[in-house]
């Protein structure tokens, strides 16, 4: 039996990530819409991949359980690529908050249980999560080892002190990154590491969906006064990922092309 490669979010940067560490594994992918997830297995299938596909959803702690349960009948769990979320262009405040933020929780969490020894992961967060003011060591020790299921019960996520759509991917990509330093403690106890990447603005089908919403202006001029003047493809998201899976590292990585320094000390800054 091959080591399983669990692959959450059927989508153009997880499909990247996958196509460079995962020709000698099993390969399982999830996601909340089949369809989705049957096209990129298809796809990997084609390029010689050895792929199956489940449904999961990232809000539901039991779908979640069942997912690694089907995935580990194939063999040890040896590694995780999380690219599962919504946007918030896609979704509202509490959806935000329960798939983003309490649903990469718990995935950490149950993954973490079954991870093989020395096995390694990797979960996309996002350069929002840096972009947001700092909220002091007391909440984001709150947000990096509350129980996920007191998760969505903390001050900070409540929604009458929450701004917007944006504010809330904020906090939950903050809480991603937090989250990850935590999880990485309890990982490593079996030799197992776990990493996160914030990418900036990175070209898929739900970037294409912020370009078309009501802040497309908004990421369009992020991403042409960025250092770069570009935004990011998901083969640039999947070389740091490939690095990370294949090195000793516990760390977060800003994959921005220096948006997140220009908003502080830049053009974006005026």
């Amino acid at each position: 039996m091959r080591d399983v490669l669990l692959l959450v979010g059927a989508g153009q940067i997880g499909m990247a990530i996958a196509r460079r560490i995962g020709f000698d594994k099993k390969i399982i992918i999830g996601d909340k819409n089949l369809d989705n997830a049957k096209k990129i297995a298809d796809i990997m299938y084609n390029a010689g991949f050895d792929v199956n596909y489940l449904e999961v959803d990232l809000a539901d702690r039991i779908s979640i359980k069942n997912y690694i349960q089907e995935a580990q009948k194939y063999g040890q769990i040896g590694m995780l690529i999380n690219v599962a979320g919504v946007s918030p262009s896609q979704a509202s405040i509490e959806t935000i908050l329960k798939v983003d933020l309490y649903g990469t929780a718990v995935l950490l969490e149950e993954v973490g249980k079954v991870i093989k020894p020395y096995g390694t992961g990797v979960t996309i967060s996002s350069q929002s999560g840096h972009r947001m003011e700092a909220l002091g060591s007391e909440i984001d020790e709150q947000l990096a080892t509350t129980d996920c299921e007191d998760l969505l019960s903390l001050s900070v996520l409540q929604v009458e002190n929450i701004k917007d759509n944006l504010h809330a991917y904020q906090l939950a990509k903050r809480c991603n990154v937090k989250r990850v330093m935590a999880e990485a403690v309890k990982w490593g106890k079996k030799k197992a590491r776990i990493n996160s990447i914030s990418p900036g603005i990175i070209v898929t089908p739900l970037a294409i969906d912020e370009f078309n919403g009501k802040r497309g202006a908004f990421y369009k001029n992020m991403f042409a006064k960025a250092p770069v003047g570009r935004p990011g493809t998901a083969d640039e998201v999947a070389n740091v990922a490939e690095l990370l899976m294949s090195e000793n590292t516990d760390a977060d990585f800003l994959v921005d092309g220096g948006a997140t320094a220009a908003y502080f000390y830049g053009d974006l800054n005026k």
